[in-house]
């Protein structure tokens, strides 16, 4: 029987600040010694009071703006209210009834995924089980981070979708530069509420926590789905309650009992005023956005005449669309008015090839950074410069990338000390095709017994003598007039 598919996201991501949440301790993630970036604020030490950051509230904010949310005029912090080893305060401070955004959407594969709110917390500390031991270590470095947490509405209706919403999700948070949303470092976490039934009542709500990956998204939706269904099959009762994903089996394990909101005694954070946010502050705030990943596509698409493809690899690899739009300046200086137009769209796709394929592959799977990159935005665009002019052929240039990724060379003296330059000169090319003509004599007389092949076989032979510098059009033109 098919059932009707619920599926609710709430994903939280750690701010990139400065400094914590509601004290002046480092905020740094890469931090390895343990207990290192802490002070009597988030250790909880008694007497202590917090100050919230300013700036991570600025950027929940922007976060809503770029998700089309209602931002709060009013709003506040609460407490919430349970134990857990490394939360030594015995209570977060959380957002309950008026968080800093509300309603909004994320537009995935043409789905409006509507938002319910995006509030701020703190993070808690982290545990460490040493193996063999009956013991666990608590380390405070990443308790009162600043933690975004954004909690959707149930619209999704598949593990697909639910990994397209947080990889879309997680592109903003990087464009805004609200977060760096590494799930590996668990600053990004994927939470799902999943549940079936046979009606468009909703059914049991099973929650899986703390998902690391996009592909553990998917698995663990998929997984989830399967096993309520044989439940439901099997004429027994789903239980509430919140599972985790249990990476080398690939199934959901439960761990507990779902509690509800009343169980945290939720009550305002009495040491923290309330927050009033006017007209002109949402507005200045509004004014700092940068371009956002839909808005890049458009203009991707438009601007440079790139295709689907193309344009998605950019927007997903934000710091080498960078790249690609200094090196396409640069073909401003080197072309006139009568060039410009449909040759921009031409110059902007080679340098879009040479980036996606050459140069990702010579990156061997590493993330790029420019200032690690040793070819300039200058140099590269000399070098399809070079390409577009016809002045090497496109064999000549798979090395010459090669040469300048290693070195950071110039092109133009990697082509020259090689000898590498397109020959221009017709009767030093027709010197070459006559001398190979010579040697293979079969080979003329197969191509005047209607043998085609024969042809692409000499200017193959042409190729290799000039190691590529001939033009392969030009060697086919000279070799038929002397056949």
């Amino acid at each position: 029987m098919a059932y009707k598919v619920t599926i609710g996201l709430e994903i939280h991501a750690e701010l990139k600040t400065n400094t914590k949440m509601f004290c002046s301790c480092k905020n740094d993630p890469d931090e390895k010694r343990p207990n290192f970036n802490i002070c009597p604020v988030c250790s909880a030490q008694p007497g202590t009071l917090p100050v919230a950051n300013e700036e991570a509230i600025k950027k929940v904010i922007k976060t809503g703006l770029a998700l089309h949310c209602k931002i709060a005029e009013n709003s506040k912090f609460d407490r919430k209210n349970y134990f857990y080893p490394d939360l030594p305060k015995g209570y977060q401070i959380s957002q309950y009834d008026q968080p800093l955004c509300e309603g909004g959407y994320l537009e995935v594969e043409g789905h409006k995924i509507r938002i319910t709110r995006i509030h701020l917390e703190e993070d808690t500390g982290s545990l460490m089980h040493p193996e063999g031991a009956d013991y666990s270590l608590v380390n405070l470095n990443r308790a009162g981070v600043p933690l975004m947490e954004l909690v959707t509405e149930p619209d999704i209706t598949s593990g697909k979708e639910a990994r397209e919403f947080a990889q879309e999700l997680q592109m903003i948070l990087k464009y805004l530069g609200v977060s760096d949303a590494n799930m590996e470092k668990g600053q990004m976490r994927v939470e799902v509420n999943i549940s079936i039934s046979k009606n468009d009542k909703l059914g049991t709500k099973v929650e899986i926590k703390n998902l690391n990956s996009f592909k553990v998204v998917e698995k663990a939706v998929d997984f989830e789905i399967k096993r309520q269904e044989e439940i439901l099959e099997a004429g027994e009762k789903i239980v509430q309650e919140t599972r985790g994903w249990h990476d080398k089996k690939e199934i959901t394990f439960s761990q507990r009992e779902k509690e509800e909101a009343h169980d945290y005694r939720y009550f305002p954070e009495p040491d923290l005023p309330l927050m009033h946010f006017d007209k002109n502050y949402i507005k200045e705030v509004e004014l700092g956005m940068p371009e956002l990943p839909e808005e890049k596509r458009e203009r991707f698409k438009k601007e440079f005449g790139l295709d689907e493809k193309s344009v998605e690899f950019f927007v997903v690899n934000k710091d080498l669309s960078e790249y690609f739009e200094k090196v396409v300046s640069e073909f401003e200086e080197w072309t006139t008015e009568e060039e410009k137009g449909e040759a921009h769209k031409k110059v902007s796709k080679l340098v879009a090839n040479y980036l996606i394929s050459d140069v990702q592959g010579l990156l061997g799977g590493k993330e790029f950074v420019e200032a690690e990159f040793k070819i300039t935005p200058e140099n590269f665009a000399e070098f399809v410069k070079m390409i577009y002019k016809g002045e090497i052929s496109s064999k000549v240039a798979k090395m010459v990338v090669v040469d300048m990724f290693n070195t950071g060379s110039d092109p133009s003296e990697v082509v020259d000390n090689n000898n590498w330059r397109q020959m221009s000169d017709d009767s030093e090319l027709e010197k070459i095709i006559k001398e190979v003509m010579a040697k293979n004599p079969k080979a003329i007389e197969d191509y005047k017994a209607g043998k085609q092949n024969s042809l692409q076989f000499l200017a193959g032979q042409v190729m290799a003598v000039t190691r590529g510098t001939a033009k392969p059009d030009k060697v086919q033109e000279l070799l038929k007039k002397l056949l």
